[in-house]
């Protein structure tokens, strides 16, 4: 599921070149409009849930749902960061152990 952006809480990281999610984003898929200055997702079909926009977001006007089989009492989904990728570590309904390692665009 694509990032939610809220909107009283995007600024659109003003004063910067380039808005923290789109930085973070490995799939260039965040952007801000310039007649709104507000996070969007250009392509929400192509996100692939990393969560890196989620992470990156200074205000914290993202958020990712997550799908209903990890969002049960006994599931987690852990993020760690590192200095140039997301590591994901997730925990399904049944102790199923999954890991996914994304590089993200932070280190310029």
């Amino acid at each position: 599921m694509p990032p939610r952006v809220n909107l009283n809480k995007c600024n659109g990281c003003e004063g910067l070149p380039e808005s923290k999610c789109e930085e973070a984003c490995p799939g260039d898929l965040m952007a801000v409009d310039p007649r709104t200055n507000k996070a969007y997702v250009r392509f929400a079909g192509d996100c692939w849930d990393c969560m890196s926009c989620t992470k990156a977001c200074p205000t914290k006007a993202i958020e990712t749902r997550v799908p209903y089989q990890i969002g049960y009492h006994k599931a987690s989904l852990k993020p760690i960061m590192g200095s140039n990728t997301i590591t994901w570590k997730c925990v399904d309904i049944n102790g199923k152990e999954e890991t996914y390692k994304y590089r993200n665009r932070m280190d310029k």
